[in-house]
């Protein structure tokens, strides 16, 4: 497989295309008697050995030029880790880990879009001794579709580069981007991002072929990018087999199998088997069945035809021998917690079936490594047998069942003041260890069955019993209140019969006035007081935990709508009449209350200082003179009234 773009076709395309590149790749290394690289297979859950990058993209010359920087590790929602079972891709439908049976899968990317790139490689030699030597990567692409030319589409590139002689490997790097591909399997998602398609490619394989290589050092580089006008996005699944051999899956067989299936290289367009001689065509797909098994050592070859601008076409021979070796491989005991789902097995080996029993518990009773979560201790038999059914090897593992008691219950009240000699005491299931926790925090010495809550906050548990089992309780909400100290309102100005609205604190759950009289409902925290003379009330605020706070308001009740303003007024700092301000009666608002001497220079507007006038202008204390006052108000009905007197300032 090749870069498409490297091809010289250079097309409008006319259907708008967005590239979500959902691009799970898993690589099955082949080598001989030889362990993986590791963490190639991300099977430690962890980036690991990995190299990450972020970048941007650029449409540079009629090429796509994607460049990358190293960071310091993965970077939050544009390398990201799937572990286990953790649904599907949002566009594409297809599960975010490759269902080859690999615990651990990656995301480079996101659909945020932004002109962003991603990259994420790693560098292995392969053995001295091994010129035979393969990658396969399973892959699902998702492309936004955005009616860019090829080298402007969001894509996911894939790069093999032999770093020994500082050669990109062509015919094993591939490029991947939306539309034009002629490759098959893309469909048009069923939702879409900013009322664009979205195409999918599902789950393929592909196979790398770095024959020829012995002992230099391959590095495999996969990127993602966004478009190059950066409002459409590409992201891409990855992850990489665990299974490392060196031949053609199949090629090593049992002796008493019935049948030999040999499978070719991935992700090519045309197979053709042939005999040794090539006078013989054996079959024309990608896995060819021999029945019954030739004499080991005998050789077949395959011609591989690729896609067009996807990799160049080759012939490979195979020697077909008898001498494999099954090895079920069930894997260590395990603990479940509360039927908690725990993996078993090991990663899958092509050329192989598997079996499990018993069925209860296991969410599959065929994969290599299925999840269990059984409800009592079982032992897991699982059976591995060749293609053929040839060999067979048994092995068993001891699933632990264990149940916690992760109720939390409460004795007292999940709400109270402080005052009122209530209490939240919290109480779980003695186990062999305790630890509480308080808005997720461990609380110091919280360490007994039972716990008194003396802060308001979030609290919960984590158990832990004999077994090794620590799962977290439910939580629960304790609210602690202190009292809020009573304070006076200021006083309302109120005309006869003129309804005035008034407010309490919104510091409790209830409000009660008292008395009723000239209320519209003492029960509110906003009454309407229509009355005929000055009433003082007090109001009761009980919050939610039972704190009582009583507060006052002085209602004064005037004869009709009007500003009184003093005749005289001494602003000699004893705190008796040192302020000029009005008193409105019956308005909901002073919309201005202003001051001027007999020049008409404005000394004072009520904005400047709500307290009123303090007899300074432009900062010196002014002397004893008559001033004039303006005002205007808007009444309770919305009537704007103005009024204007005159006051003397008294030294």
């Amino acid at each position: 497989m090749g870069n498409r773009n490297k091809s010289g076709i250079n097309r409008w395309y006319p259907f708008h295309f967005t590239v979500l590149s959902s691009a799970a790749i898993f690589l099955s290394l082949t080598t001989t008697a030889q362990l993986c690289p590791p963490n190639i297979d991300f099977e430690s859950g962890t980036f690991n050995n990995w190299t990450c990058y972020t970048g941007s993209v650029a449409a540079v010359g009629g090429q796509n030029v994607i460049s990358l920087s190293p960071t310091p590790g993965a970077v939050a929602n544009r390398h990201v880790m799937y572990s286990g079972n953790q649904g599907s891709d949002f566009f594409g439908g297809f599960p975010v880990n490759c269902p080859n049976g690999s615990g651990h899968s990656i995301r480079l990317g996101n659909n945020l879009g932004g002109g962003q790139a991603e990259g994420i490689s790693y560098e292995f030699t392969i053995p001295a001794n091994q010129n035979t030597y393969s990658l396969t990567y399973h892959y699902a692409v998702v492309f936004q579709d955005p009616h860019h030319q090829q080298y402007q589409q969001p894509r996911l590139e894939i790069e093999a580069k032999n770093m020994t002689d500082n050669e990109v490997i062509s015919c094993s790097s591939f490029t991947f981007y939306p539309f034009g591909s002629l490759l098959p399997g893309f469909y048009v998602s069923p939702t879409q991002q900013d009322t664009t398609d979205v195409w999918c490619k599902d789950w393929s394989e592909v196979s790398i072929n770095l024959d020829g290589n012995a002992g230099k050092t391959i590095r495999l580089f996969f990127k993602t990018s966004d478009c190059t006008f950066t409002r459409h996005f590409g992201y891409a699944y990855i992850d990489v087999d665990s299974d490392c051999s060196s031949g053609f899956i199949g090629a090593s067989f049992c002796p008493g199998d019935t049948v030999v299936n040999v499978t070719a290289p991935f992700g090519y367009l045309g197979y053709t088997w042939y005999n040794s001689t090539f006078t013989q065509v054996l079959g024309t797909n990608q896995t060819v069945s021999i029945k019954p098994p030739p004499p080991s050592g005998t050789s077949v070859a395959v011609e591989l035809v690729p896609y067009v601008g996807y990799g160049c076409p080759t012939t490979l021979n195979v020697v077909l021998t008898d001498d494999l070796v099954v090895n079920a491989e069930a894997g260590s005991d395990v603990l479940s917690c509360n039927n908690e789902q725990v993996q078993i097995g090991a990663p899958p080996k092509p050329g192989l079936t598997y079996s499990w029993s018993p069925a209860a518990g296991l969410s599959s009773t065929t994969a290599a490594n299925p999840m269990a979560g059984p409800s009592v201790t079982t032992s897991y038999v699982l059976t591995t047998r060749s293609w053929g059914g040839g060999c067979i090897d048994m092995d068993t593992v001891v699933v632990t069942a264990s149940v916690v008691d992760t109720s939390l219950k409460l004795a007292g009240k999940p709400a109270f003041c402080i005052t009122s000699g209530d209490s939240a005491v919290l109480f779980v299931q003695p186990e062999k260890t305790v630890q509480w926790y308080r808005n997720n925090t461990p609380v110091a010495g919280a360490v007994k069955a039972r716990y008194r809550a003396t802060q308001s906050g979030n609290y919960h548990a984590v158990i832990t019993n004999a077994l090794g089992c620590s799962l977290a309780t439910g939580s629960k909400d304790i609210l602690i209140e202190v009292p809020n100290p009573a304070i006076r309102y200021p006083v309302i100005n109120a005309t006869i019969n003129v309804p005035v609205p008034m407010q309490a604190r919104a510091i409790g759950k209830t409000a009660i006035w008292t008395p009723f009289t000239y209320l519209s409902d003492p029960a509110v925290f906003n009454p309407v007081f229509t009355g005929l003379s000055e009433k003082l009330y007090t109001v009761k605020l009980v919050t939610e935990g039972g704190c009582v706070t009583v507060d006052t308001q002085l209602v004064k009740v005037f004869k009709e709508v009007n500003f009184y303003v003093p005749n005289a007024f001494t602003p000699n700092g004893d705190g008796l009449n040192d302020y000029l301000r009005p008193v409105a009666a019956g308005f909901k608002a002073i919309n201005y209350f202003r001051v001027y001497n007999r020049w008409g220079q404005l000394m004072f507007d009520l904005k400047w200082n709500e307290a009123g006038w303090d007899g300074i202008f432009k900062g010196m204390p002014q002397q004893t003179q008559t001033v004039v006052w303006v005002a205007e108000g808007t009444t309770v009905d919305g009537t704007i009234y103005r009024q204007k007197g005159s006051c003397i300032l008294l030294r």
